[in-house]
Formats: C-alpha cells, structure tokens, sequence
C-alpha cells in the first residue's frame, strides 16, 4: 500500500469511528412534525403609539420568529391566529418558560448619557430626563434622553473570551448605518468626563431595565475624548452567564417588537405527523435504500458492494454530523438527504464507468489502476457538480430562513458526507479488494471489467441525436408553455403553510389518539389536515380556508369516535411561512442560482450556463405544471422537494458538461453535434443508473410512506424523469444552437521551450 491509499485509510478509519462513537452516544433533536414540541400563545396589546391589529401582529410575529432563530431553536413553526394572537411551536426546547419569558420581551434597547448617579428617585424628574436601577446596585442613574436606539444595532452574538474566561460571557455588537458614527460621538463625549465620575459611563437600557452602564476607558484619562470607540462595533458586559448572554443577543438582534405582547398559553403539542404515518415513512425508506443497495451490486459487483459499504458510512457520518451540531431533523430537511444520496451513488457510478472504459479500452493496465484512473478522472465532474449544490446550500443557509434555511444545513451535511464516502471509505476499500489474487483471476467480479448493456446498446446504435437539436428543444418549449398554461388556467394549490387557513381544537368526551383523529378528518374529506395533539387531552385541526358547514363536519366526525366533542377554539390563522420568510426564500434561491451559473460560466463557458438555465427552467416548470393540473397541495414539503429538484438538475447538467468538455477537448476538430453524441453516449449508462438507485427510494415512499410523503415523492420523481430528459436534450441541444451562433474563440497560441540541444531557434512560438 502506497502512502497517499494508507493516509485515505487512516482518515477513513478516524471518520468512521467518530462517526460510530457519535451515533451510539448521542441522541438527534427532532421537529416538531415527528417529535411535536412546545406551544406558546401570545396576544399582542395596544402600545402608546401603535394599535394591535392584525398588520402591528404580523409584524411582530416576524419579529418572533428572527428572535427564535436566534435563540438556535431550529425550524420553529409561528402562525397568527385571529387578530392579535400569535402561536409558537418550539421543538426541542428544554426550558419552555424561559423560551416564553424570552420572545415575549418587547425588547427596546436604547443607549443614554449617565448625567449623575443619586441615592434616591425624585418624585417628579426634570423634562428630557429618566432615572433607573443603577446595575451595580447603588442607587439610581439619572440619565438624559436616548442618545440611539436598537434599530442601529445590525447583529448580536452572546461570546466568551478564551483569554479572558474569567470576566465572564458578554454580547458582542455591530452597529450600521450612523450607529458607529453615534456610538463614538456618545463614548467620545463620555470620555471628556473626570475618571470615575457618573458621567464618565454610558447606560445601556433594555426594556427600562439598566443591564449595564460602562465606564468609557476608565483608566485611559482623557485619549479617547472627543474620539470616541471607533470601528463600528461595542460589547455588552454585565456578569452574564452564557444563556443569559445569548438569550439577550437574541432580543437584540431580533429587534423589538412594534407592539407589547403577553403569554397566555402554554402546553405540549404532538407531532403533525402520527406514529403510523411516521412508521410507514421509515419502512418505506429502508425497503427504498435495500433495493438501491441490491441495484448497485448487481450492476457493479463487487466494487458496488463496496459503493454500498460507502453509502452505509454515509449514513452514519450525516447522522452524526447533523446530531453533534445540534440540528432539529425534520421531514423537509430530510429532503436534502436524498438529494445527498442521489450524489454519493452518483459518484461512485461515475468512477465506476470510467474505470470500465479505461480497463477495456486498454489505456490502463489492470483492474487497481484501472480503478484509479477511474477515480481521477471522475475527480472533476465530482468536484464541479459537489462545488455548485454546495454554493447553494451555503447560500441557502445564509440568506434564508426557517425550513428553507434547515434545508440547507441538511444538504450541506449531506453532500460534505458523500464526497468523504464517495472519495475515501469506498475508494480505500475498492482499490484494496480488486489487488486481490482471487479477483485478478477472475476480473469479471470485479464489476469494471466489462460494459453494462445500456451501454453496450448505445455503443451499436450509436444515435446521431444533435442532429435533431431543434427538435428536441422543440418538445421543451411544448412542455414549459403546458406547464404554464397549468398554472395560469387552474391555478397553484397552495397550502395552509401559504395562506393560512382555519384552527379548530375539541375536546373529547373519550380519549383518542392523534392517529384516529387524523383517520377521521381525512375520511371526512380532508386528507391534508394537520392533526395534533393539544395538551393532554385535546386535539386541534389546521386546515386551509373553510366554510363554518364544513368546520360542523371535521367536528362531526371526530365526535364520532370520541364520544361526542366540545369545541374549544374556532379561529382564523396565517401563514406560518409568511411573506417575510417567502422573500427570504426567493432572494436565496436567486442568489444561490445566480452563484451557480456564474461557477458554469466560469468553469466552462457563458453557453453552458445558458443551457444549464434553460433545462432548470423546464425541470421546475413540468413539477409546478403538474401539480397545477392535477391540483395536488403547493406547501412546505413541496418547497424543499422543489429545491431538491433544482440541486439534482444542476448536478446532472454539471456532469454531462462536464463530458462535452473533456471529450471537445480531445477532439477539437470534429463536429460539435458529434462531441456531444459522443459524450452523451458515455454519461447516459451513469445518468439511468444513478437515476434508477434513487427511483427505487422514491417510489417505495411514492406507495408506502402515506399520505405525508407521497406528494413529495412525487414531485421528486417527475423532477429526476425530467431531469434527465433536460440535461441530456435540452440543455445540450441548446448549448450546440448556440455555440453555431457564437463559437468559441480558438485557443490562443502558446510559447513552448524547446530542447536545448535541439535547435537554435529554441523557444519559438509554434
């Protein structure tokens, strides 16, 4: 064993232990759709300045929800309900009550000029003037009026000095807009002050409450006078524990509420998926990944029982990673899995069909170097397609919010695991199974020793496919103008998480499960409902909008099976994925697509984009379109199904592209519709394969996970069918009409260095 194949050993040997050890040790946090969670009502109240109504309400329900993610709690669920009352769903929270008395804070930060510090309050404080606790306990701070408020503070992080551990947490500020400006006028003022002087200080006030009053550079003198702390950023101190210090940088970065809000309710809530949907969804996923396992053995033998070791390995390294970093496991994150899945079969298929090309070709010599010349020139279509799903799930993250943002967490987890299952724990056993005396003898084992038959087939028909190019993008155009005359003659059934909807919670006369009540209200009509349980006895249904008759009839047929009902609650609520969230979302996705088209034109040319841009738009249109038609539910599941889709495509495309490339580059005088026939030809055999082993997932959830999977099961096998047909005849197809119109510079002339004992005319341009 060479050194570069011990070191892969050695590091897939660390990676699967630790991911073993995390995986036995530590326990996943799940969402509230298969764990439920905590539920806080609140109920907004008029300020001085601001009445509650419904517009004041939703603009402090987005407040929440920034406060909540800040808080690290992952994808929370908040939903108005009525006018003025807003529910919070919180997987996974420890401590409800201080999770409660947190984002109930209306959180007004503002920042004062400390004038004096005195034993007692006046009775009536001069205009412009306000007196507090002192924060160390002596007294109060008289305090002019606020020099700047919070809206001036762009982000907060509760953080701890490893140098300094001893002072404590603190929080960490970073000012915008005038806000640095302001804050060196204040400190720069507050410095000209006698040292150890009151006015020497400047109080920072939350919610009427002085959490601190430092004194500006208390053993500087007067240096900083008139400067002030320059650089646009502060900190907060105050003998902070690390909660306290990360509960306060939450309520400012956050940002306050535009109106008082007060918790009346507080209770447990069930999971929205019932135990046998959730059941039914695991079994459909283990039956899924056994066959793709089975698939993959078959086809590539004993390297694809290598490829399945490696899939197993990936497993456990996303679960561990996803457990150690504390993330909340819920049914649309575990989307990105299966895109991430898709991708560490993908890679193995594409080092498997290269090594069968160089070993019967006869450019290698032997199954093992046949294996590595596999792996490196694999290597580079791996690369591009991981660097663009990753350029979006980094994107993702960062831009967005709620599940969109999870989703990407997920995703990048996922494919970080496959590379590392992909490129190490499957290479390391493959390359040393395949040295084996008993397989050398017998290379048919092997797996790569000869041509699957798809491959074969094409190789004897050799199909002249580009010379239909307009044809092809023909069809295309047919299916988006289809796709859109859905959307536009039946519409987008849109789904409660868009529209909001009705909430109805009973009370049953006998105790029934979740799981026979959501039975009921689908066998009433309403498939879609979101059913849970409600404390310890209550049930509560979400539904789109509703008439009053039909609210009779989901009550009606829970009664039936509860022994008669007494309704509880019967309110209007809204989107739980509001419009500041759906921004968020778009905005990411613009940018993440953008990033990516612009890493294509980069890595190949403008052309290649263009073609990438085009077979996206019909992968997304033909999965909108039928979903239109048939009117199946628009809603959150569908959203990350939707950016699974676009991953897959893109990561197709990046691939077949990648194949024009290198096959243009060796044969630069033959006709581009042949390079890309050509090219196809070799990817196709990899393009059905990896498509098969993630088909097999999908319809076993498409049949056997329920209701709740099926319609994402769906999306997503229309989303690989038409993916494939695009990044094969659409996005080549158009990549060929365009490089007729706008060719490819020729390459420039290079200077090579001669031998010097050759001639003297060394170092010529030729």
């Amino acid at each position: 064993m060479n050194r570069s194949s011990l070191i892969r050993a050695v590091l897939a040997l660390l990676v699967l232990a630790a991911s073993t050890y995390v995986v036995l040790t530590a326990r996943p946090q799940l969402g509230l759709d298969l764990r439920g969670g905590t539920q806080i009502v609140l109920e907004t109240s008029d300020s001085p300045t601001v009445k509650a109504n419904r517009e004041s309400t939703d603009q402090a329900l987005e407040v929440l929800r920034r406060r909540i993610d800040a808080l690290g709690v992952s994808e929370p669920s908040v939903t108005r309900q009525g006018d003025r009352r807003i529910i919070v769903e919180l997987p996974g929270v420890q401590d409800p009550r201080e999770a409660a008395a947190v984002i109930g804070k209306t959180a007004q930060l503002t920042f004062h000029q400390v004038l004096d510090q005195v034993a007692e309050k006046p009775a009536k404080p001069a205009a412009g003037e306000t007196y507090l606790a002192s924060d160390d306990g002596q007294g109060f701070l008289r305090l002019a009026k606020p020099a700047m408020t919070g809206e001036l503070v762009g982000g907060a992080e509760g953080t701890i000095d490893p140098a300094q551990v001893a002072q404590g947490w603190f929080v960490q500020m970073d000012f915008k807009g005038d806000g640095g400006k302001i804050w060196a006028q204040i400190t720069g003022k507050a410095a000209c002050e006698p040292v150890g002087s009151p006015q020497r200080r400047v109080a920072i006030v939350l919610d009427n409450e002085v959490i601190t009053a430092p004194a500006v550079d208390p053993n500087g003198g007067t240096t900083l006078c008139n400067i002030g702390i320059g650089g646009g950023q502060s900190t907060i101190t105050g003998n902070f524990g690390e909660e306290e210090a990360k509960d306060l940088a939450a309520l400012i970065e956050g940002g306050s509420l535009p109106v008082p809000v007060e918790v009346i309710d507080q209770r447990t809530v069930g999971p929205s998926l019932g135990k046998d949907a959730i059941e039914a969804s695991a079994l459909a996923a283990i039956i899924g990944v056994a066959l793709t396992a089975l698939f993959i053995i078959v086809v590539y033998r004993l390297v694809g029982l290598m490829a399945v070791i490696g899939l197993i390995s990936y497993a456990g390294m996303s679960y561990a990673a996803l457990t150690a970093l504390g993330a909340t496991l819920t049914l649309p994150g575990l989307a990105g899995f299966v895109l991430a899945i898709g991708m560490a079969v993908d890679a193995n298929v594409l080092v498997f069909e290269r090594a069968r090309e160089d070993y019967i070709g006869g450019r290698t010599d032997g199954l093992r170097r046949s294996l590595r010349s596999g792996f490196q020139n694999a290597l580079s279509a791996i690369a591009d397609s991981n660097i663009t799903t990753l350029l979006a799930a980094g994107l993702l993250f960062f831009l967005a919010a709620g599940p969109v943002r999870g989703f990407g967490v997920t995703l990048s987890i996922g494919v970080l695991a496959s590379m590392l299952s992909a490129l190490v724990v499957t290479r390391v056993l493959a390359e040393f199974f395949v040295a084996r005396k008993f397989v050398l003898k017998r290379p048919a084992i092997s797996g790569i020793a000869g041509h699957g038959r798809v491959r074969t087939w094409l190789e004897a028909k050799r199909p002249a496919l580009m010379n239909h190019s307009r044809r092809w993008l023909v069809i295309t155009m047919i299916a988006i103008v289809v796709s859109v005359a859905g959307v536009a003659i039946r519409g987008l059934n849109l789904g409660i998480e868009f529209t909001g909807g009705r909430l109805l919670e009973v009370s049953t006369a006998q105790p029934i499960t979740p799981d026979q009540a959501r039975v009921a209200v689908a066998e009433a009509g309403y498939p879609n409902a979101v059913v849970q349980a409600s404390g310890t006895d209550d049930i509560t249904v979400r539904t789109g909008t509703i008439s009053n008759d039909e609210t009779e009839k989901i009550r009606e047929s829970i009664s039936r099976i509860g022994g008669g009902t007494e309704l509880i609650r019967n309110e209007s609520i809204g989107p739980s994925l509001g419009s500041e969230l759906r921004d968020k979302a778009l905005i990411a996705l613009g940018v993440a697509l953008l990033a990516q088209l612009l890493y294509l034109a980069a890595r190949f040319r403008w052309t290649f984009g263009a073609g990438a841009v085009l077979a996206l738009l019909q992968n997304v249109a033909v999965v909108v379109g039928v979903f239109a038609w048939t009117g199946k539910p628009v809603d959150g599941i569908f959203l990350a199904a939707m950016l699974t889709i676009i991953g897959y495509t893109v990561n197709d495309s990046v691939v077949v592209f990648d194949r024009i490339r290198e096959t243009r580059n060796a044969r630069s005088t033959d006709n581009l519709g042949q390079v890309v026939d050509t090219a196809i030809i070799n990817v196709l055999p990899r393009t059905i394969n990896t498509g098969i082993s993630t088909l097999f997932i999908l319809t076993a959830l498409l049949f056997l996970g329920g209701d709740s999977l099926s319609d994402f099961a769906l999306a997503l096998l229309l989303g690989i069918l038409v993916g494939t047909y695009s990044s094969n005849l659409t996005a080549a197809p158009l990549l060929v009409e365009l490089e007729k119109k706008y060719p490819a510079p020729p390459p420039k002339p290079k200077r090579v260095q001669r031998d010097r004992d050759a001639a003297p005319d060394r170092g010529a341009v030729v």
